[in-house]
């Protein structure tokens, strides 16, 4: 037996446990090491939803007699965007982070988080083929990496900052780990916490003008599965720069900096395809201020510094009934769920 097997079986108060990052594959719930994301676990399972409760009705005829040029070019690059970018990080969980996390209870919310994104990519197929019945128009969105340069723009970000991991099997060197974690920051800082965060303004603007409520309903279970996504990963982050604090050097801080700084630019450059029409009420310069909003908040719930120093510049995004941004990692999903029964003694024996 090695030294990373041998250890799993060792009590939580041993100095030999494993370290999140280190690496093997620890088989050991109980006594359960990281409480907390077993607690998001059962938290995911009681914001379960389906794609046939979301109701496009409407939406269909909203698209048929409320939209112009430029909306109708809004809608087909959202969707475009859409189709792609939750197979994205599908992969990258299957691929990159699964086989790097050593909890179990960790792999158990990454099982249900793959769950989700599948999910997500069923509503977004659901939406293309509603939105868009030419056969020409949804084969140009499903191939959007290929034929739409804004998008693949964002898709050739996500693989700079997330591939450098792909060809490792364990985490040996500080090095390694940093890669690791600079992976974990674009999943969920740049793709989850700025490009759907982008992507969700739009519809929640459209909304705002009584449009597209099919839409913004289903979009408001994905935000909170996004939601939980994004507070996993942080926690994960957080639990690693507590347990290897030499990792989170002025280095690896100018990084993560640097990849925000390079997400907004490149969201940007999709706000300006996605307007280049000319949608009242929706600026650029706006949106890049929005974009650069999140991006504060994301460093800051990454323990960092704000860089842009900007403001929340829609009022409403306000009225989304999911949560406010600066704080919604502290909301208890009560809006949709269902029960969960029995309770785990996270410090019992086998």
């Amino acid at each position: 037996m090695s030294q990373s097997e041998s250890s799993s079986l060792l009590p939580t108060s041993s100095p030999l446990l494993p370290k999140l990052l280190d690496p093997g594959f620890n088989l050991t719930l109980r006594p359960m090491r990281y409480p907390r994301f077993y607690e998001m676990y059962r938290n995911a399972i009681r914001n379960t939803w389906t794609v046939e409760e979301v109701d496009f009705s409407l939406d269909t005829n909203d698209l048929k007699t409320k939209f112009g040029p430029a909306e109708r070019h809004l809608i087909e690059r959202l969707v475009a965007f859409f189709a792609t970018g939750d197979s994205i990080v599908s992969n990258n969980l299957v691929l990159n982070l699964y086989q790097h996390i050593n909890a179990p209870e960790a792999r158990m919310y990454l099982s249900r988080q793959l769950y989700e994104e599948a999910l997500h990519v069923q509503f977004y197929l659901t939406l293309l083929d509603t939105y868009l019945p030419e056969p020409e128009a949804r084969a140009k969105a499903f191939a959007a990496v290929e034929n739409i340069p804004s998008i693949r723009h964002k898709a050739e970000f996500c693989f700079k900052w997330m591939d450098s991991v792909q060809s490792l099997q364990r985490l040996e060197t500080r090095q390694q780990r940093r890669q690791f974690l600079l992976n974990l920051v674009c999943f969920a800082a740049c793709i989850e916490g700025l490009f759907f965060f982008g992507a969700f303004a739009y519809v929640y603007y459209l909304r705002s003008r009584g449009l597209l409520h099919g839409l913004a309903s289903g979009t408001n279970w994905v935000f909170r599965d996004e939601s939980g996504h994004m507070a996993f990963a942080f926690e994960v982050i957080r639990t690693a720069r507590e347990e290897e604090p030499d990792l989170f050097d002025d280095e690896l801080k100018a990084q993560i900096v640097q990849m925000l700084t390079e997400a907004v630019d490149c969201e940007c450059r999709f706000s300006e395809d996605v307007l280049s029409g000319g949608v009242a009420g929706l600026s650029t310069r706006d949106m890049r201020q929005y974009l650069e909003y999140c991006a504060d908040q994301r460093l800051a719930q990454l323990g960092l510094a704000k860089h842009f120093g900007a403001r929340n510049p829609f009022p409403f995004m306000d009225l989304q009934d999911v949560q406010e941004l600066t704080n919604f990692f502290e909301r208890r999903v009560s809006a949709y769920q269902v029960g969960v029964q029995g309770e785990v003694q996270f410090d019992a024996a086998f």
